[in-house]
């Protein structure tokens, strides 16, 4: 019988419900503890999640016996912030994305996690499903050919409440961080890092950037054209266009339980993946494999991963004119 990894989460808004609801299916595995600004909120959650303990302060947290590891779930703004308590208290942490507002926090980060000899990973669910895995299986058989141009848009309406976090600077706010961040996720995994970036953006009321469209080049080899906004319902599906065929990944894409695979010979193919959770399963899956493996870090999605993605985020914050307080250079 494996290790049972005893699991805290800071911070407990909606991610962190979907992701406490998961948890409990995985065997093994167990919320122990959760910490909030509140200790009324706090301990409600922990009773709806059976989690033993509940505190009122992140600091907190690090009270609770036999603590493995912190699942990151506050607002963007203070991802680097939690992090680093959690590292410099020796727990492994799985932090939501973006992993931090920019670049040097992510690099801070990352050294901590370093000097710490302590497990880091960014929660990019994305990239441990099951269809990720099946993307990138049929593009390495060649089922596609060529990889020439990628599409993948991300769109819904929010509610108007500027003091929360989708609207408000504060809090990293705006539709790039918030969701712009799986069309640029799923580029970089297809098709590295571009030679050139095109982005523009729209700002709204509250200053933050409510539409992004952004385009990355290849060299000479292929394209992305991308989108993401806050002021329409979009498809949210993207399509991977080969020399021999494409790739849909079925609305919304970010988490999709249906592909795809249309040749430009040859009868198209569905890949189903039906699940009963919301799917941050398995990236927990994937932190408690590695902790009981002994990794400082996952090999599927690597913290050099990581700083490739916040890279190309900031590159493309820069083109859109898209900039919080937090910024210090690009």
């Amino acid at each position: 019988m494996n290790k049972t990894i005893n699991w805290g989460i800071i911070g407990i808004g909606k991610i962190a419900e979907k992701f406490a609801s998961d948890l409990a299916t995985i065997e093994d595995a167990k919320l122990t503890a959760v910490a909030s600004t509140s200790i009324d909120r706090a301990t409600a959650f922990a009773q709806k999640h059976n989690a033993a303990h509940a505190y009122g302060s992140y600091e907190q947290l690090f009270e609770a016996p036999e603590l493995d590891a912190v699942y990151i779930a506050t607002p963007h703004s203070l991802h680097h912030e939690c992090t680093m308590l959690c590292l410099k208290n020796k727990k492994a942490v799985l932090c939501e994305k973006p992993f931090a507002m920019n670049e040097a926090e992510v690099r801070e980060m990352i050294e901590e996690a370093e000097k710490q000899d302590t497990f880091l990973m960014e929660a990019l669910w994305t990239r441990f499903l099951p269809t990720t895995k099946k993307i990138l299986e049929l593009i390495n058989e060649g089922a596609i050919g060529d990889v020439k141009t990628l599409h993948a848009d991300f769109g819904f309406i929010p509610p108007y409440l500027p003091e929360r976090r989708t609207l408000n600077p504060a809090f990293g706010g705006g539709a790039f961080l918030d969701i712009g961040i799986y069309p640029a996720f799923l580029s970089l995994l297809i098709l590295g890092y571009p030679s050139q970036i095109l982005a523009a953006a729209t700002l709204g009321p509250t200053g933050v950037d409510e539409t992004t469209t952004f385009v990355y080049k290849y060299d000479d080899l292929a394209t992305a054209s991308l989108n993401c906004t806050f002021g329409a319902n979009t498809e949210t599906d993207a399509i991977i266009y080969g020399s021999k065929g494409r790739i849909h990944i079925k609305k919304k894409f970010h988490e999709s339980q249906e592909i795809e695979l249309i040749p430009d010979e040859g009868e198209p193919q569905t890949f189903s993946f039906p699940r009963t959770t919301f799917g941050y399963d398995y990236e927990a899956r994937e932190v408690n494999e590695c902790l009981r493996a002994g990794k400082k870090q996952s090999d599927l999605w690597s913290l050099k991963d990581s700083l490739r993605l916040i890279h190309l985020l900031d590159m493309t914050r820069q083109k859109a004119g898209i900039s919080y307080e937090t910024d210090r250079s690009f």
